[in-house]
């Protein structure tokens, strides 16, 4: 079963006094990269959050977001203004060495800066995790849901991808014959131009034939191809797929597909190699966004 990267979860906790509101949101990315926002006075609890995430998204650009509804607890804020004096000289004096001069973007922008703001933290936040805990745990299965939503649609258009690269393979025998009885003429054509005094040897040019026809066998790299698609396909329909894998897959089926088609000499051949190839760029496409 795949899993999208791409998710998206919501959920609300009705506190006493207020009503939070918590959002997870998740992109593709080749590790577990987390951005955490929280308000100053559930800092403490971020490490939990982290590893609440960690345990159920396992890979992906993960935002997370906790607020509160209509700025709920404002009122209980407080502006640290000693903290905020000290941010406004240091800058103030960057600004004089760099020879600038600061403007009024300067005012909001110190307000944005760590603990500028600050919420009396008291027993009753510090018991809000109890029932915090599970409606994290509702916005991150929600996400996780979404994931694998989008992992189904995902799953399909690989499946689809996969068999169409299958059927262009089957589409190349029609032109295997054509493809050597060509050769034997063009080399034949070849030593007639010489001029009629060159007399090959019959068994020496059978035997060159022969050579140049192994060379361009594409029997292994067919056996090969077909092995790889079958196991791209199993590999999707396993309990723990895995992007990765499925990756490492999609390039084994590149490589028979790049040298079929330098052994291919033919043109009907190289046409059906390049939609292959397509077809496996659009996979390769999709995979970046498979768990």
């Amino acid at each position: 079963m795949l899993k999208s990267m791409t998710g998206f979860g919501k959920s609300t906790c009705q506190l006493q006094n207020r009503t939070v509101l918590i959002e997870v949101k998740t992109l593709n990315s080749k590790t577990l990269d987390m951005s955490i926002r929280l308000p100053v006075c559930y800092k403490g609890f971020e490490q939990e959050i982290r590893n609440m995430l960690a345990s159920h998204l396992v890979r992906g650009k993960v935002d997370f977001f906790i607020g509160f509804e209509n700025g709920a607890m404002l009122a209980e804020a407080s502006v640290n203004i000693p903290l905020m004096e000290k941010y406004f000289r240091e800058i103030s004096g960057l600004y004089e060495r760099l020879g600038m001069t600061a403007g009024p973007e300067l005012l909001p922008a110190l307000l944005r800066l760590p603990d500028v703001f600050s919420v009396p933290v008291g027993d009753d936040v510090l018991a809000d995790w109890e029932p915090l805990r599970p409606a994290i745990m509702q916005a991150i299965e929600q996400a996780d849901a979404f994931r694998t939503s989008e992992g189904r649609h995902l799953e399909n258009d690989l499946m689809q991808r996969i068999t169409a690269i299958g059927e262009l393979l089957r589409g190349i025998e029609p032109f295997e014959g054509a493809r050597m009885e060509n050769l034997r003429a063009r080399l034949l054509n070849g030593l007639r131009e010489l001029g009629e005094n060159v007399r090959p040897d019959e068994n020496r040019f059978e035997q060159e034939l022969i050579y140049y026809l192994e060379k361009l066998d594409i029997s292994e790299e067919k056996v090969r191809l077909v092995q790889h698609l079958d196991y791209f396909k199993e590999t999707m329909g396993e309990r723990d797929s895995s992007g990765k894998k499925l990756g490492f897959i999609a390039q084994e089926i590149g490589r028979e597909i790049n040298t079929i088609g330098s052994k291919a000499s033919d043109a009907g051949i190289q046409r059906l190699v390049v939609q292959m190839k397509d077809e496996l760029e659009k996979v390769k496409e999709q995979l970046m966004n498979i768990l």
